[in-house]
């Protein structure tokens, strides 16, 4: 018996020793602006609120870049990139991420049409590829899948031939690393149906 104590003494000293030194990983969460498959990395902008679910703030600056994981067991769904990081047509802002500038800019727009409860599956949106852009009105159409939101706005002259990936809203991802930029596990939060059987 006293031989069996000692050797579990031992086994979980050792244990302890080496939870002691084993670094633990962190997480960064938030939207992804750039996804280039050849280099297989994601620029994200860091959520701010990431602890506070249904109140995202993609406000960090600067962007993060991380080298993806290269086993498909710790990578979900390949990601969309976008610039769009806030639709808010109480204000009539929308506000982007310029990469020309390396920053946001608030833009003023003016709302055409909304519409509220806007589920995935209504026919108003399903099959239908967003942004729709009108340059000859000078209108976006974006639909944000979060907010339940369908939403047609009038943007100034000087937007209108902005790429389309400005006006998208890219996906919200997390990322565990232990090294800064080489990211151990990537998950889709956007594509992942957490509650799928």
């Amino acid at each position: 018996m006293k031989r069996i104590l000692t050797i579990f003494f031992i086994f979980t000293s050792i244990l302890l020793l080496l939870g002691c030194n084993v670094k633990l990983g962190e997480v960064d969460q938030g939207r992804v602006i750039e996804f280039d498959k050849n280099e297989w990395s994601v620029v994200l902008i860091q959520d701010k609120n990431y602890d506070q679910p249904g109140n995202p703030a993609y406000e960090v600056l600067p962007p993060h870049k991380y080298f993806l994981p290269k086993d498909p067991a710790e990578m979900g769904p390949e990601p969309t990139a976008g610039y769009r990081m806030k639709l808010d047509l109480e204000k009539n802002k929308i506000v982007i991420f310029d990469p020309t500038i390396q920053n946001f800019r608030a833009i003023d727009i003016k709302v055409i049409e909304k519409k509220e409860k806007i589920g995935r599956d209504d026919p108003l949106v399903k099959g239908k590829k967003f942004p729709i852009i009108d340059k000859e009105k000078k209108t976006v159409t974006v639909y944000s899948s979060r907010q339940k939101l369908l939403s047609t706005f009038q943007v100034p002259d000087e937007y209108i031939n902005y790429p389309e990936k400005t006006w998208v809203a890219g996906d919200e991802v997390r990322v565990y690393y232990k090294e800064p930029g080489k990211a151990l596990r990537f998950m889709n939060i956007t594509k992942t149906d957490i509650y799928k059987k």
